[in-house]
C-alpha cells in the first residue's frame, strides 16, 4: 500500500525542500479535524433529507477505500525526515497540504492512489523524487445513551445513524427517538428525528469515523 522512492534532489530544489518540509509539518499543527470547517456550533442543526442522487464518495466503497472522517498519518521521508503529519478527511472528501494550499481529493480513493496523487503533484515541479507513506487510523464511532449496548464501535463500512444504533443493540424502551444527537468529529452537532427516519430513509443521515451518537432518555 505504500510508495517508497529514493531521493535525488536537484541542487536548486534544496531550499524548496526545506520549505516543503516546514510547510507540511505546519499542516499537521492545525485543528484536530484537519479542515477549515467551523468547530462546535452553538445550536444543533436539524437533520435535512439526504439526496440519494449524485456522486457520493462514501457510497459503495470497499474496506480499503478512504472515507470522510478518516484520520490519516502522512510521513514524508524525503527531502527530510520530519514529524508525521496528521490530517482528517473533511466532509467535502478532501485534505489540505499547506505548502501551496493544495487540496487533495481523498475520500473514495485507496491509500496508494492518494500517495501517488501527492507525489505527482510535487514531482518534478519541486523534487525529482519524493517518498510518501500514509497510514489510516482505526475507524471508530461512539454510540451512547439509551441504547442496549453503549460503547465504541469499529467503523467497517458506510453507516447511517439507525444502522449505528442497531449495531449498539437498538434503542432501549426509554429512548427519546425524536432528538437523537449526532456530534461530528469537528464538533458540529446535528439533531436527528429517528422516528421520522425509520419511515423516511432520506432522513437517516450518514455517520463518519470519529462521530458520536447520543440517544437521550424520555420522561413520559
Amino acid at each position: 500500500m505504500k510508495v517508497l522512492l529514493f531521493k535525488v534532489l536537484k541542487p536548486a530544489a534544496v531550499s524548496a525542500g526545506v520549505l516543503l518540509a516546514t510547510a507540511l509539518f505546519l499542516s499537521g499543527c492545525g485543528s484536530p479535524s484537519g479542515s477549515g470547517s467551523p468547530v462546535a456550533t452553538t445550536m444543533p442543526l436539524m437533520a435535512q433529507p439526504v439526496s440519494t442522487a449524485g456522486t457520493n464518495a462514501q457510497a459503495g466503497v470497499g474496506i480499503d477505500t478512504l472515507r470522510v472522517g478518516d484520520n490519516l498519518t502522512i510521513t514524508v521521508a524525503d527531502p527530510a525526515n520530519i514529524p508525521a503529519i496528521e490530517q482528517k478527511i473533511r466532509e467535502d472528501g478532501k485534505i489540505k497540504l499547506l505548502f501551496d494550499n493544495s487540496d487533495f481529493d481523498a475520500a473514495g480513493k485507496t491509500v496508494s492512489e492518494l500517495e501517488k496523487d501527492i507525489r505527482d503533484h510535487y514531482v518534478p515541479k519541486f523534487f525529482q523524487r519524493l517518498s510518501i507513506q500514509i497510514k489510516v487510523e482505526q475507524r471508530i464511532i461512539y454510540v451512547g445513551g439509551q441504547v442496549r449496548k453503549p460503547d465504541r464501535y469499529e467503523y467497517l463500512s458506510t453507516m447511517t445513524v439507525l444502522q449505528a444504533i442497531k449495531a449498539a443493540g437498538d434503542f432501549t424502551d426509554y429512548a427519546k427517538k425524536t432528538v437523537v444527537e449526532v456530534t461530528r468529529a469537528n464538533g458540529t452537532k446535528i439533531i436527528v428525528n429517528c422516528k421520522k427516519a425509520q419511515k423516511n430513509p432520506r432522513l437517516d443521515i450518514p455517520i463518519y469515523p470519529g462521530d458520536s451518537i447520543y440517544v437521550p432518555v424520555r420522561f413520559w
